[in-house]
C-alpha cells in the first residue's frame, strides 16, 4: 500500500517532497484492529504477540483483553478473555471497587510466553504474574511485586515521599521476561529492577538494580535513565532501556553489563549529557527521537517507538557508535515528518498516531497505536530483520 492510498499506511516512499529522499519499505499486509464492535478499544499502551495470542493493555479502560487466534482477527472482534474486571463491558479503575488481586488501574506493559502472563498495573504500583494461563474473565493474578499484598496499592508502599525499597514500585510502566529472569521498568523511582527468577511468592526483593547505586536511591543523575518507561532484552543478551523523558534509548550489549556501567550506546542523543526533544530541531530526523516509549530488538536490529513523532524508526542493526541514523521507518512517508506535520490535519487514520508499543513474533509485528486506539498488524517484507 502507497502513502496517501485509501488504507492504512505504513510503508514510506512515495508522495515525497521533491528535496526529500524516499524512505525504503520494511512491512507489508497493513491492517488495523479495534477491539469488540461494541465495546472498541481505549488508548491501548501495551500489546503482546505471542504464539497466534494476541493480549492488549486496554490503559484507558483498566483492563487487558486476550485473544487468541490473532492471525484470523477481522478489523474488529470480542475477545476471548478479559481480566480487571469482571465482564467484557466493565471498563472502571480497580472495576469499580478497592484494589484486590482480579484489578487494575492503567495497565501498560505486557510480557508472555503463551503460558504465563505479566502485567504492569501502573497506577496500583504493582506488577501481577499469572503463573498459569487464565482461564476466566477477571481470573485473579497468582503474584503480586510491589506490595505486601493483593490489597494495597500506596507508591512505595508507604505513599508519596517515601524512599523506595528493593520491594516496592512507584509507576512501573515497562515489564520484560527471558524466560527465566524478570525485569521492571520501575519507573517513578527511576530504576530499572532485577530478579533473578521470576517471583513465585508476593512482595519479592530484587535481587539487583540498574540506574541506582542502591535500592533506597531516587535522585536522578542524567547519566542513567530519567525515566525508564520500557526495558528490553535481545536474542543475544543486548539491553534496551527507553527513557522517555530524555528523548533516547540507552543499550548495552550484554545486560550484565548494566549492573555495572552506564550505557555503550544511544539512539536519539550524541551523548549522555543531551536530552534535545529531537535534537532541539523543529522537524524530526532520520537520527531524533521525541517522547520514545518502547524498543523492541529484532535478530541484529532494534525497532524504536518514536511516539511523540508518530512512526517506529527501524534499525538494520544495533548502532556502532551514538547518535547513528535510522536505515527506515514505520508509520510517516519520510524522516522529516511528525506528529504535527500535515498529514495529521485531517486525522491520522492513514498514519501511526502515538505508538506506545511494539511486539515482534517471527515475521510479524503488532504496534500499539495509541492515539488512534487501535492495533496494527504487518508483516516483515525481509524475513532476514524478523525476530528469532
Amino acid at each position: 500500500m502507497e502513502y496517501g492510498a485509501l488504507n492504512i499506511t505504513l510503508k514510506a516512499g512515495t508522495g515525497l517532497p521533491t528535496n526529500v529522499p524516499s524512505v525504503p519499505a520494511v512491512v507489508q499486509d497493513e491492517r488495523m484492529f479495534k477491539g469488540a464492535p461494541d465495546n472498541p478499544l481505549l488508548a491501548p499502551r501495551g500489546v503482546c504477540l505471542v504464539k497466534d495470542t494476541l493480549l492488549v493493555a486496554d490503559t484507558g479502560q483498566n483492563r487487558v483483553f486476550i485473544w487468541h487466534k490473532a492471525s484470523q482477527l477481522p478489523e474488529q472482534a470480542e475477545p476471548d478473555l478479559v481480566l480487571g474486571q469482571l465482564d467484557m463491558d466493565a471498563t472502571g479503575r480497580n472495576s469499580g471497587a478497592t484494589v484486590s488481586a482480579a484489578t487494575l488501574q492503567y495497565p501498560s506493559g505486557l510480557w508472555s510466553d503463551g503460558e504465563r502472563l505479566i502485567v504492569a498495573d501502573a497506577w496500583n504500583h504493582r506488577v501481577l504474574i499469572w503463573h498459569t494461563w487464565p482461564q476466566h474473565d477477571g481470573q485473579a493474578a497468582d503474584v503480586v511485586l510491589g506490595q505486601p499484598d493483593f490489597f494495597q496499592n500506596q507508591p512505595n508502599v508507604i505513599g508519596i515521599g517515601t524512599a523506595p525499597t528493593a520491594q516496592s514500585l512507584y509507576w512501573p510502566y515497562g515489564v520484560f521476561s527471558d524466560g527465566a529472569s524478570l525485569w521492571i521498568a520501575d519507573t517513578g523511582n527511576r530504576r530499572v529492577l532485577f530478579f533473578e527468577k521470576i517471583p513465585m511468592e508476593n512482595y519479592s526483593a530484587a535481587d539487583a538494580v540498574i540506574g541506582k547505586a542502591t535500592f533506597d536511591e531516587r535522585d536522578y543523575e542524567h547519566q542513567d535513565a530519567i525515566w525508564p518507561y520500557a526495558v528490553k532484552i535481545g536474542p543475544n543478551g543486548e539491553m534496551a532501556i527507553t527513557d522517555t523523558q530524555y528523548y533516547r534509548v540507552l543499550i548495552w550489549r550484554n545486560w550484565q553489563n548494566a549492573l555495572s556501567q552506564k550505557a555503550e550506546l544511544i539512539i536519539g542523543q550524541a551523548d549522555l549529557d543531551s536530552n534535545g526533544m529531537n535534537q532541539y530541531g523543529l522537524f524530526p530526523q532520520a537520527n531524533t527521537l521525541s517522547w520514545c516509549y518502547d524498543a523492541v530488538f529484532y535478530q541484529k536490529g532494534i525497532l524504536v517507538a518514536d511516539t511523540g513523532n508518530s512512526r517506529v524508526l527501524c534499525f538494520e542493526a544495533l548502532p556502532p557508535e551514538n547518535n547513528a541514523k535510522a536505515q527506515s521507518l514505520i508509520g510517516k512517508p519520510h524522516f522529516n515528518m511528525g506528529s504535527e506535520n500535515m498529514d495529521t490535519l485531517f486525522g491520522t487514520e492513514k498514519s501511526l498516531y502515538w505508538p506506545f508499543s511494539i511486539s515482534v513474533d517471527g515475521q510479524r509485528v503488532a504496534i500499539a497505536d495509541t492515539g488512534n486506539h487501535r492495533i496494527i498488524f504487518a508483516q516483515f517484507l525481509d524475513a532476514s530483520i524478523a525476530q528469532r
